[in-house]
């Protein structure tokens, strides 16, 4: 390697990289499918100007739509998971799971569910079979149906296996009206569950890490514990699956979208321990590292304890807990209050950590 301090060392700018995306960029970077500061620039100034409609611009997890009488959320997602298998799960039950979370995060109770395939020339049909199969099995631990599907395959070279995009439909009760929007200063925040366990998942096995004890990742269906949720109290004012950009992104999406702050405890926040080590060691924040089995809730602070009650009750909200709350002050902004007695920014990632997590 050539001696950078060196005056004769031959040094090509156009070779050097950087960690984070630079803002201004006439070409698609990783960043842009992060879910953070970059995707939502994609959004806003790419695809909204575009497709402009009422029912785009509420910019949920999944559309509500009213049709022929129902009031339907309907959502869309593609899934280019790398490795296709990891510790706890697989692209198969991913691509299931997370269509039928962003579904219930409307409230909706999933019913049927798209697939379609890209298959790169020369996979194996044993690795097709075995996601398709996971994507059965999940599909009936979701009680929901894979009614319609597609497959295309493109040439060698040009695919990384298998990507697959999943479309769900599903009814939303009367009476629940569920949306970033809706976040009101005094809001109990609830997370359902340990968060980070995903991407440190993906991480260790992508990277052949091993941090003395396996970390599985939490994908699961969250419909039954909405519907557990809601059975408390019809009035939950937003829900959202902090996936890419972690807990920090999902949060930041709220404040701004309401207009509210939001004020975090960092010892309230359920960070496992192999995950904390593991994010240490790496120098990652655990809030910013995706998951694809838990949720946050912004409810009413009145009915924030009978709500956990009932979260810890359902086997997908066994360590939920109360993290925090939103407030009238800083508004758009999220803060923790640190265990010092400080007080931290956490504002919106401009990428992603680790991309290709879902």
């Amino acid at each position: 390697m050539a001696d950078l301090a060196s005056p004769d060392a031959a040094v090509d700018p156009a070779n050097w990289t950087c960690p984070a995306p630079l803002r201004d960029q006439p070409v698609v970077v990783m960043g842009h499918g992060g879910g953070g500061a970059l995707s939502a620039e994609l959004i806003q100034d790419v695809f909204a100007p575009a497709y402009g409609n009422p029912t785009l611009a509420a910019m949920g997890d999944s559309a509500v739509l009213n049709l022929g009488g129902a009031r339907l959320a309907f959502s869309t997602d593609s899934y280019v998971v790398r490795p296709l298998f990891f510790p706890g799960g697989s692209l198969g039950d991913l691509a299931v799971n997370g269509t039928v979370n962003d579904l219930a995060m409307s409230g909706a109770r999933p019913a049927f569910l798209s697939a379609a395939f890209v298959l790169e020339e020369g996979v194996e049909l044993a690795v097709v079979d075995r996601i398709a199969r996971a994507m059965g099995a999940a599909a009936e631990t979701a009680g929901v149906t894979i009614a319609t599907g597609d497959t295309k395959v493109v040439e060698a070279g040009h695919g990384d296996g298998v990507y697959v995009t999943t479309a769900g439909v599903g009814l939303v009760p009367e009476g629940v009206d569920i949306r970033p929007q809706r976040a009101r200063p005094g809001d109990a925040v609830l997370v359902s569950g340990p968060i980070g366990l995903h991407g440190v998942a993906i991480m260790s096995v992508r990277e052949g890490l091993e941090f003395g004890v396996e970390i599985a990742s939490d994908t699961a269906p969250l419909a039954d514990l909405v519907a557990t949720m809601l059975a408390v109290t019809p009035d939950l004012h937003v829900l959202r699956d902090p996936t890419r950009g972690g807990l920090a992104a999902s949060l930041n999406e709220i404040a701004r979208a309401s207009g509210t702050g939001v004020r975090l405890h960092e010892r309230s926040l359920p960070v496992p321990e192999a995950v904390a080590n593991a994010c240490g060691f790496l120098g990652l924040d655990p809030l910013y590292v995706a998951n694809e089995g838990r949720l946050v809730a912004f409810v009413p602070a009145a009915e924030a304890e009978a709500v956990l009650a009932a979260m810890r009750a359902h086997p997908q909200g066994t360590g939920a807990a109360l993290v925090g709350e939103c407030v009238a002050e800083h508004p758009g902004m999220v803060v923790v209050s640190t265990g010092l007695g400080g007080t931290r920014v956490v504002d919106l990632p401009l990428g992603e950590q680790l991309p290709r997590i879902c």
